[in-house]
């Protein structure tokens, strides 16, 4: 009766745990807390306040290879899994972020089907696939962030398959 006793008292227990050790949930990465150097809160090194026209959080102008180099990741339909095709884009970013020691702002976006609130979702769902596969690659995270705009910005205007197309996608935009 005692064993009998403690088996339905343990074992609830047991299920219980061995179910939430197995419900890992999304592994995300999570963004680095911001610092000076990572949001170009810093002042002007050289102390005369010029930025060449470039302030804080602004696109840099590269050339060469990163000018030639598409900065676009597009996304199927209700997906944030990177296509195998653009997979040596983000390969060629990765090695272009690690040679130039620049940090870029990943921008997620989607189409405008779905509420408001699932496209911010999935636009970051977006955003964080590419930051994945750059930081397998070798970047660091300090070099990365991520911002949704889910379908508030979209690259084309309109209701049909080319403007959906056109709309989801990542943006990979390089900043000093």
């Amino acid at each position: 009766m005692a064993l009998q006793n403690t088996i339905t008292r343990v074992l609830p227990l047991t299920v219980a745990a061995c179910l939430l050790a197995g419900c890992g949930g999304t592994n995300t990465i999570p963004d680095p807390e911001p610092d000076g150097s990572t949001m170009g809160g810093g002042a002007d090194s050289s102390g005369s306040g010029d930025f060449d026209g470039f302030g804080a959080g602004e696109e840099i102008p590269f050339g060469g290879e990163a000018a030639e180099l598409a900065d676009t990741i597009y996304f199927d339909f209700d997906s944030y899994e990177v296509r195998s095709g653009d997979a040596d884009i983000v390969s060629r970013h990765s090695i272009q972020i690690l040679d130039s020691g620049a940090s870029v702002r990943l921008e997620g976006h989607a189409d405008e089907r779905g509420s408001r609130e699932y496209n911010i979702g999935l636009g970051e769902r977006r955003a964080q696939a590419v930051r994945r596969m750059l930081m397998i690659q070798g970047v660091p995270a300090t070099q990365i962030s991520t911002v949704s705009f889910g379908e508030e910005r979209p690259a084309e205007l309109g209701s049909d398959e080319a403007a959906y197309a056109a709309n989801r996608r990542v943006v990979i935009t390089y900043m000093n």
